[in-house]
């Protein structure tokens, strides 16, 4: 009996010792070593930590995907867990290496550079401090300048996760704002709903807008009505046309278009088995807008 409690407090000991879920994001793929590096050195500061992939497919350089990959999984995940995401186009610059402590209690490690509007928006926004990399960085790292990634973002994030540091330690505290992405939000006036197109679902190629249930029930919806859609890139249109509007693919016939509300509860567009964004050339980001509205009755 006695080895058998011994046993249980030495697991629940590593447990407790293990931390927070540490969990990455980067645009770096996986065809090098430039993951493996950023998780040894997580390791290195605690071999107990539990270290996580959200993906580290991003399009490289864009930031604007990797903002939106972060709220997609974050609300998922743990109070406490601590994020490191690396898409840095302006790695070794003057941009501001952060973390962010959102209200839900979520830690985010990343360049200030706009990767953090979406969790800020949505998480809430308690406090930014800005990494000191007198203390946090890796050792004799100081004369790198471009793989922060590694040397700045996985060290401060593993210190953080294992309770190595407080969030109080991770360098002085910043005013409560961080970078954010301009975009078209979600937003109804006289019967004409206007969003922004954040992601395709590359799979299958629908069309995923930022236009929430709420939102477009607000123009009365009922399946088979019709709808006016237009979608635009800066301010060149893109696509113009008439979809109905049911609850899944197989209401209309093979090839034909249709709204829908997908998997987050957003109005998007499809092609009954086959790709809307590769037939219409559409593609997703802060510049992309639609707009939707109920046809014009033409009085008789």
């Amino acid at each position: 009996m006695r080895v058998v409690i011994a046993l249980v407090t030495i697991f629940l000991s590593s447990v407790s010792n293990a931390g927070s879920p540490l969990v990455f994001q980067s645009d770096f793929g996986l065809r090098d070593s430039a993951v493996a590096s950023m998780k040894g050195v997580a390791v290195g500061v605690s071999p107990e930590l539990g270290i996580y992939d959200l993906t580290h497919e991003i399009p490289v350089f864009n930031i604007w995907e990797a903002s939106l990959r972060l709220i997609q999984a974050a609300d998922y995940w743990p109070k406490g867990t601590v994020f490191v995401s690396v898409v840095d186009p302006g790695v070794g610059t003057v941009r501001k290496s952060v973390v962010l402590l959102t209200k839900s209690g979520h830690y985010f490690v990343t360049p200030d550079n706009g990767t953090l509007t979406f969790v800020a928006e949505e998480l809430g926004l308690e406090a930014v401090r800005e990494i000191d990399e007198a203390v946090n960085r890796l050792a004799n790292s100081e004369e790198s300048y471009t793989f922060h990634g590694r040397d700045v973002y996985a060290y401060t994030g593993a210190r953080l996760a294992s309770g190595t540091i407080t969030f109080e330690q991770v360098g002085r505290l910043l005013p409560p704002r961080v970078v954010s992405i301009d975009y078209q939000k979600p937003a109804i006036d006289s019967g004409v709903i206007r969003g922004n197109i954040p992601i395709l679902d590359i799979q299958y190629g629908n069309v995923w807008t930022n236009i929430d249930r709420a939102t477009f029930r607000g123009l009365g919806v009922e399946p088979g009505d019709q709808f006016d859609v237009s979608i635009t890139y800066d301010d060149t249109t893109v696509f113009e046309g008439r979809l109905a509007y049911f609850p899944t693919f197989g209401y209309v016939e093979v090839g034909e278009p249709i709204i829908y509300l997908n998997s987050l509860g957003n109005i998007s567009l499809a092609i009954n088995q086959g790709s809307f964004a590769n037939t219409h050339g559409i593609a997703s980001g802060a510049n992309w807008s639609i707009q939707v509205k109920k046809p014009t009755v033409e009085a008789k």
